[in-house]
């Protein structure tokens, strides 16, 4: 044998003892190969499963994001409101704001005796009830007879917002003021009258409205400019006013009205440096509504010249109304006021708000003045109302002259009619008696038929 080929067979001795061995050893590395391999497909399938629910978790957070800065652009875009493009209904659009006219057409006709004397022709007493102004001393001249529409009325208002803040504001006027030079000869012509005008900014009033010392909402249903007029708190002044739920106050336009000593003439004082001083509290409930107020002003008068007079002294006042249901459809109404230096603002000044003394010194002018109301409704069509109202004023004798007023009351019934809505036909029969000092008296008994149309 060759030495080539004993080392062949050498080799392949070997090779043979071998393998064995090295089958086992390969298999075994190659199970632990296919162990790892199976983890790092376990580890991959986890960090997966992780990517993905990171990346759902992010998705549904941006969507969160999106809505949210939808819902914030929304409010943004509703404030302010944009101008609807339909008018409202009651009113129509200008802006941001909505602008409502109104009013009423009202025709009054009369007929009026007094006791005491025939007022002249163009005095107001023919228009309606003043009872510092009912003639006292003279003669009955029969019965006098008066036609006029001048309680015609209309009124604007409007409200929106603007800036985040609500705002309205209303202008109101009728043709109560005769013109200088008319009479009923030919036109009957009357000179338009501001009544109301003023803006709300929120709680706030600014401008000319009805006192707050008053309250407007027991007032009774009358023919009647008024009806109760010297039982009633009455008067529409310029005014900051502030409100807050039942509860106002306001600063209101100053005025005094002074009693000379001796003469017992008026006299307009424009000496005011304070100005008038209110605060309510109303509250409404199912059984009706109540308010009571109160006013504190300063009542001033000033004069130069030789006997100057410069003087100041202190008026006040309470006032308590009530509109209280009876049954489904009526209601008793009711007013009662107190106070000295209020003249001017109880029974349109039937009495003034302080006398001058003989020194020149100023003394108010104590008074009590009232009203109940009751308004009974027949049916849907029917409805009357009956009111007693009075005011006694509590004089000095020994400043004030006998022709100074010292009382007043009246008592009036109504029947309305209103065949349909807002067309109103009326008849009121009302009886009024003024008394002075000196014991004098004179009455006036009214028969009133109007028709009135609200729009």
């Amino acid at each position: 044998m060759t030495m080539k080929a004993a080392l062949l067979a050498g080799s392949a001795a070997i090779a043979l003892s071998l393998a064995p061995g090295l089958a086992q050893a390969q298999s075994q590395d190659t199970a632990a190969l296919e162990a790892r391999i199976a983890l790092l497909e376990a580890q991959l399938n986890e960090l997966k499963a992780a990517v993905q629910a990171t990346r759902t978790e992010q998705t549904a957070q941006h969507q969160a994001v999106a809505q949210d800065i939808i819902r914030i652009e929304q409010a943004h875009a509703a404030a302010p409101p944009a101008p609807s493009p339909a008018a409202p209904a009651d009113g129509f659009r200008v802006g941001n704001n909505t602008l409502k006219f109104g009013g009423f057409v009202k025709a009054d006709y009369s007929l009026s005796s007094y006791s005491g004397g025939d007022p002249a022709n163009g005095d107001l007493m023919r228009d309606f009830y003043l009872p510092g102004s009912i003639p006292v001393g003279g003669a009955d001249e029969g019965t006098a007879a008066d036609f006029n529409a001048r309680q015609t009325r209309f009124w604007l208002t409007s409200d929106g917002t603007i800036g985040g803040h609500r705002v309205g504001t209303r202008v109101e006027m009728d043709f109560q003021v005769l013109p200088g030079a008319g009479d009923q000869r030919t036109t009957s012509p009357s000179n338009l009258s501001l009544r109301r005008a003023f803006v709300t900014v929120d709680n706030w009033l600014f401008g000319q409205e009805w006192t707050n010392f008053q309250n407007i909402g027991v007032l009774p249903e009358t023919a009647d400019y008024i009806g109760p007029s010297e039982g009633t708190v009455f008067g529409r002044q310029v005014q900051i006013r502030y409100t807050r739920g039942p509860f106002s106050i306001s600063v209101e336009n100053p005025e005094t009205t002074l009693t000379t000593f001796n003469t017992g003439a008026r006299i307009i004082a424009d000496d005011n440096s304070v100005p008038d001083v209110t605060a309510r509290y109303a509250v409404v409930r199912p059984w009706g509504e109540a308010s009571l107020s109160g006013i504190v002003r300063q009542l001033a008068y000033e004069t130069t010249g030789v006997g100057a007079i410069d003087e100041t002294t202190t008026g006040w006042g309470v006032s308590a109304a009530a509109k209280v249901k009876i049954g489904s459809t009526d209601d008793l109404r009711i007013m009662l006021s107190g106070g000295e230096g209020i003249g001017r603002y109880v029974g349109l000044n039937f009495t003034n708000d302080a006398v001058l003394t003989a020194t020149g010194r100023l003394e108010a002018i104590p008074l009590t003045a009232g009203f109940a109301a009751y308004r009974r409704v027949w049916s849907p069509q029917w409805r009357s109302n009956f009111i007693y109202s009075f005011q006694n004023v509590d004089n000095d004798a020994a400043i004030v002259t006998l022709a100074t007023n010292k009382s007043a009351y009246s008592v009036r019934g109504n029947l309305i009619w209103s065949p349909v809505t807002a067309l109103d036909f009326g008849a009121e029969l009302s009886f009024g008696e003024r008394e002075l000092e000196n014991g004098l008296s004179g009455d006036m008994t009214r028969l009133t038929l109007f028709a009135k149309y609200g729009f």
